[in-house]
């Protein structure tokens, strides 16, 4: 069984008062060098592209209204389909690597086909439906309710919004540490489209393209779809074949000179995306979207770090892990199939009232195994013939969902207040087929089950937003609530792979007297946001806000005991969010500077247990409301285009998290004063390009160059101590030759320039019992040509 290790733990700052006073002495001081900055709808803005007159708007709709970035008081980044190409962005932890506060991971294998994410260090790293998100992820205003499938490949945006702090009243579910949203290009008359090949690095291959097609005057559909493949770059290698004669009697299952066994680290991704728009008229707008995901590629980049026997060191790029256990050999790849569809329709009821109306259901089906221990077969030790220690499995995920979101957007007092209610509901069912190993408890046994567990959770709300301008000139108050219903259960199925009743040490464990029981969790909570914000000019928005949010409360998933599973429910963890912030346009919008300053009061936050005293002892899976924690933080983000030509864009953020209170059935792996949330304590990035005319019909040339810092992260005292993943910095840089029409141009790209050798993730769950601990190290340095043809 999985415990998980990813402990959210971060590492965080002091909000600067004098920093406020100066920022705001400069709002008051600063001319009015910021276009109107009133919320009527305005075009999306090619933000990589930026002018000479300064930076372009972009449109976000985080208050359920279309508004300038600038003028709502949220801590929002927002990266628009140009500068994701300009990056080199094509999945949503790139994107994450420069927005601040924000780290969006893929998973490691024992995890399969998923993300870890987390906003201002809350969020969640394990997949098991039972936990939920503590990061919100929409594609078009749809929830995705699962970490599972969550490597999203940016397939046809228009634009990626992530909201930072609690999203209790806005987006709703699970969105305590925020919010990421995607969001689509819509169809429309304006018939084209574009088709865009690359070629790289271990063979990879980059194919992506998209057509918008004109079907009547009011109707219109729009199709994308994408493929990409590459070389794994981390060699899986059989021990007994490499080391022959080897101290541990392990035999080759390979013959030499064919050692290595495949490549963790692949990519085989492929997806299609469709969508039909009818627009009548301006008081009917109707979107019917679908979209289909195919996966199937080996298992994360992962190498064994640590072991108490150095032969199962292989090295930087290679692992001995065998994917085995006596009598199983499990995959070492992971699948995703899975897809949806979603019906948006928008109605004008009056010129200030409309009605949305948002009807999904998506569905997957994911496949992965694991081998939690990664060392090499089965450990015999001279005269202990039976001396083991091993842990793996396989595992299935079927997934249902379906969600219903209706929202009435108004004004009245000619627009002195703008209103929204609405309600949400959501169903969805989960089933979790596993054969797990654990017989790592008890060296020399193995203890073998197979586990088909469905899993059943709903969600209800109503919730209403009210932004009022009272009659004082740039002052603006937002207030919003929202009222939430969950209901979780939890079937166990617990059974020998053949199916008959466990029996032996199984069941003497207590995972026999499982079989059939159901742990349920049922809540409600209401949150609540109220925001003051005022305009000092054109140029200056000051903001403060006062936000909660929640994850919601569960079962423990991986219990022992009958026992621990029906007394291992637990409770919502909260946060209590405190914000000031300022948005400036300055030098004739030359300058864009927006900075924020918080502090979180984290409550109730759910912790897997060491000690199981309370729920009858053994073996402890147990996860509960087991600490509390302070976060205070700063984040800045800026960009300026001081030339024409020119663009320059950077963030920082800087996080300080202590855990103010810890149970003691935690045992050793938390402390008071230890990181609270799994996040890096700064992060920092920034970026330069410059667009050079070559003059006459030459076209244009644009260098641009990246640069990433992520401060060394907390995951805990597993090893016996506190263990943080070194700090590390990457580079990327592109070339990229438009000709004069801009129809057409050609990429030179590399990520990672200086082959940065760094870490993902750890998982040493496992290792007091099997020596073992291992890491999910980053992509090395890569290069792509591509050429893009738009039509």
């Amino acid at each position: 069984m999985h415990h998980l290790t990813h402990k959210r733990l971060t590492a965080g700052l002091r909000a600067s008062a004098s920093t406020a006073a100066l920022l705001s002495a400069l709002a008051i001081a600063a001319p009015a060098f910021a276009q109107d900055a009133g919320t009527a709808p305005a075009a999306p803005a090619a933000a990589a592209e930026a002018p000479a007159t300064g930076q372009q708007d972009i449109v976000v709709t985080a208050q359920f209204r279309n508004q300038r970035l600038q003028d709502v008081p949220l801590a929002i980044t927002a990266v628009d389909s140009m500068m994701l190409d300009a990056r080199s962005q094509n999945n949503i932890t790139q994107v994450a690597k420069q927005a601040p506060s924000v780290v969006v991971v893929p998973a490691g294998g024992a995890f399969g086909p998923s993300i870890g994410a987390s906003i201002r260090g809350v969020g969640q790293f394990d997949f098991n439906p039972a936990y939920e998100p503590g990061v919100g992820l929409y594609i078009d205003d749809v929830y995705y309710a699962t970490l599972t499938g969550g490597v999203f490949d940016l397939l046809d945006l228009d634009r990626v919004e992530i909201l930072r702090g609690p999203q209790g009243t806005l987006a709703g579910r699970n969105s305590e540490g925020g919010a990421i949203k995607l969001y689509s290009k819509r169809p429309d008359a304006n018939e084209g489209g574009y088709v865009e090949a690359g070629y790289g690095a271990r063979n990879a291959i980059n194919l992506r393209g998209s057509a918008d097609f004109k079907i009547t005057d009011t109707l219109f559909g729009r199709v994308a779809g994408v493929f990409k493949r590459q070389d794994g770059f981390v060699d899986l290698v059989d021990y007994g074949c490499a080391r022959p004669g080897n101290p541990e009697n392990i035999a080759a299952t390979r013959a030499a000179g064919t050692c290595t066994v495949d490549k963790l680290g692949e990519t085989d991704y492929k997806g299609l995306r469709g969508q039909l728009r009818w627009n009548p008229s301006d008081a009917v707008d109707i979107t019917l979207s679908g979209d289909y995901t195919y996966q199937n590629q080996t298992n994360a980049p992962e190498v064994t770090t640590y072991s108490t026997n150095p032969n199962y060191l292989c090295g930087r790029y290679c692992t001995f892990a065998d994917f085995s256990t006596k009598g199983y050999n499990f995959q070492h790849t992971n699948q995703f199939k899975g897809g949806g569809g979603s019906l948006n329709a928008v109605f004008k009821l009056a010129d200030d009232l409309s009605l949305n109306s948002i009807t999904a259901y998506r569905a997957y089906t994911a496949t992965f195994g694991t081998d939690d221990d990664f060392s090499p077969g089965v450990e015999s030790t001279p005269g202990d013939p039976n001396t083991r220690k091993e842990a793996g499995g396989f595992n299935r995920l079927r997934h249902h969902f379906f969600s219903q979101e209706v929202r009435l957007n108004g004004a009245f007092l000619d627009r002195a207040v703008e209103w929204t209610i609405g309600g949400y509901y959501s169903s969805q069912k989960t089933t979790y087929f596993t054969l797990q190993n654990i017989g790592y408890i008890v060296p020399g046994a193995y203890l073998t089950f197979m586990g088909n567990d469905p899993v059943n959770a709903n969600s209800k709300a109503a919730f209403a937003t009210a932004i009022v301008h009272p009659g004082i000139e740039g002052l603006t108050l937002t207030g919003g609530i929202r009222y939430t219903k969950e209901h979780k259960d939890y079937t166990f199925v617990r059974v020998n792979p053949d199916g008959s009743p466990l029996s032996g040490l199984a069941a003497a464990f207590g995972l026999g007297a499982l079989n059939g029981l159901t742990a349920k969790f049922d809540g409600d909570r209401v949150d609540y946001r109220a925001s003051v914000d005022y305009r000092f000019s054109p140029a200056v928005l000051l903001y403060g806000t006062i936000s909660t949010g929640f994850k919601g409360g569960g079962t423990s998933a991986r219990p022992f005991t009958a026992q621990q599973a029906l007394q291992g429910t637990f409770k919502p963890e909260t946060l209590t969010n405190y914000e000031i912030g300022i948005k400036t346009d300055l030098f004739d919008r030359r300058l864009r500077l927006n900075l924020s300053a918080y502090i979180d009061e984290y409550k109730d936050i759910q912790l897997p247990l060491r000690d199981c005293t309370a729920y009858g002892g053994g073996p402890c899976g147990v996860v509960a409301n087991a600490g509390n924690a302070r976060n205070k933080g700063v984040e800045l983000e800026i960009s300026a285009t001081p030339t024409p030509g020119l663009s320059i864009d950077g963030s920082m953020s800087y996080i300080h998290s202590r855990l103010t209170t810890v149970s003691a059935a935690l045992g050793s792996d938390y402390r008071i004063g230890d990181p609270a949330t799994f996040s890096p304590a700064w992060q920092a990035s920034a970026g330069i390009q410059y667009k050079a005319q070559l003059g006459g019909n030459a076209g244009s040339i644009t260098p641009r160059v990246d640069y990433t810092y992520n401060d060394r992260q907390f995951t805990g005292r597993a090893l016996g101590f506190a263990y943080y993943l070194p700090a590390y910095s990457l580079v990327n840089a592109r070339l990229t030759w438009r000709n004069s029409k801009e129809d057409l141009e050609l990429s030179a790209s590399v990520t990672n320039l200086f082959d940065k050798y760094y870490y993902n993730s750890m998982f040493a769950s496992v290792y007091s019992f099997s020596g073992t601990a291992y890491q999910q190290i980053g992509r090395p340095r890569e290069w792509m040509l591509t050429v893009k043809k738009t039509f």
